[in-house]
């Protein structure tokens, strides 16, 4: 019984996952991938069996571990400020490093009309509600719906990413010029919740 290589199966889930979500390659194909990590197409089919059960896989872990940082976030015990500056640097940093993993995500759900929403993170995200209707109670955070805040807050920090190719053509943008705009977003960001 012959064991598997797992340096060469992280290799190549690494790879897939840089392809797909950083360079926005969803259609890279099984002989694509294998040449990216240096490695022979027929050791991708043989980990994988297909280019689309690497994908999922790949997805599947990318988008789980997203979510793990973000609910670390949403855990944390950190004054509700510090929690939001956090969030919004942990999503921008996430946002940049996969700029097409949200992309990807919005198409798969409009494609499949279906989330699998695990009890535990629904949960984690009406604790969160509590805690933005608290400040509003406060006076801290402008009142509104807790949701409409949750909408207005991941819009201000998804939106640019998914447009990003548009806005670099309309200001004549490169990719760093655009990093750079997008790093000095969390601020603006921040400074709009709490002028």
């Amino acid at each position: 019984m012959s064991t598997r290589d797992t340096g060469t199966e992280q290799l190549i889930k690494d790879t897939a996952k840089h392809l797909f979500f950083a360079e926005g390659k969803l259609h890279a194909t099984t002989q694509e991938i294998a040449d990216a990590a240096g490695v022979n197409r027929t050791l991708v089919n043989y980990y994988f069996r297909s280019r689309d059960i690497l994908f999922d896989q790949v997805f599947n872990e990318a988008q789980e571990g997203f979510v793990c940082t973000l609910d670390e976030v949403f855990d944390s015990k950190m004054p509700f400020k510090e929690k939001i500056r956090n969030l919004i640097s942990v999503f921008i940093k996430e946002t940049a490093k996969y700029p097409f993993r949200q992309l990807f995500i919005i198409t798969e759900m409009n494609r499949n009309e279906l989330i699998n929403a695990k009890k535990s993170r629904t949960k984690k995200v009406k604790a969160f509600m509590e805690e933005i209707q608290i400040e509003m109670d406060k006076g801290l955070v402008k009142k509104m719906d807790p949701r409409q805040f949750m909408l207005n807050l991941f819009s201000l920090m998804a939106h640019p990413f998914l447009t990003a190719p548009l806005h670099k053509a309309i200001f004549g943008m490169n990719d760093e010029e655009y990093a750079i705009l997008m790093e000095d977003r969390k601020q603006l960001i921040y400074e709009t919740i709490f002028p």
